[in-house]
């Protein structure tokens, strides 16, 4: 019998990467819109393994499902990590993937190639019963280019150049994105934990 596996999150793009991921391993995924109407999960937590557990643990909570849930960050370093744990809503209020970008090259303008370096870290929570949960985490470096280049992805993707690639996020195809995304890295620790019957 397949196991039942919440994902824990509303972002459609998320989950879209997250299911062909974990294609392959013996789940029944479902997502939260899938799963019962709940308030969303207030993101709070000054680090990115806190509001992955907090969104994991209410989930649960909610639906007695076990969940997984992810937070990602892009750090940029020049800019102190910045925009780090408040990588979605960057720009304020009513924040989109769009006005995100623009703050970040607003913030990056006239920096040369050389100290644009930066990482995407993501942090991944899976809590599989009443006080237990596990932690696995996934980075990629690269830089941020001066320009977007490509309509793929989501978020910050049109403006990240992967190390070793001469194409951003934004212009890979989602197969090869993950092969080495930092939620790519994050989700495979996780699967391999699944594979080794860690649940």
């Amino acid at each position: 019998m397949m196991k039942k596996l919440l994902i824990a999150t509303h972002n459609a793009d998320k989950v879209k990467e997250i299911r062909g991921i974990l294609t392959g391993l013996d789940l029944n995924l479902v997502t939260l819109d899938e799963a019962g109407t709940f308030p969303p999960t207030v993101e709070d937590a000054p680090t990115l393994q806190g509001n992955a557990l907090k969104k994991a643990l209410e989930a649960f909570r909610a639906t007695g499902i076990p969940a997984v849930a992810d937070d990602t960050g892009l750090e940029v370093f020049y800019l102190n990590d910045a925009p780090g744990v408040y990588s979605s809503r960057y720009s304020g209020p009513g924040a989109t993937y769009a006005s995100n970008r623009k703050k970040l090259l607003s913030n990056l303008r006239g920096v040369p190639p050389r100290r644009r370096a930066a990482q995407f870290r993501c942090v991944v929570a899976f809590v599989p019963a009443a006080g237990v949960h596990h932690i696995f985490e996934g980075k990629c470096t690269g830089v941020i280019t001066e320009k977007e280049s490509g309509e793929g992805g989501f978020g910050y993707d049109p403006l990240f150049l992967p190390d070793g690639f001469a194409e951003t996020f934004g212009e890979m195809a989602l197969d090869k994105k993950n092969t080495l995304s930092h939620r790519a890295h994050a989700f495979q620790a996780f699967a391999e934990f699944l594979r080794r019957g860690g649940w």
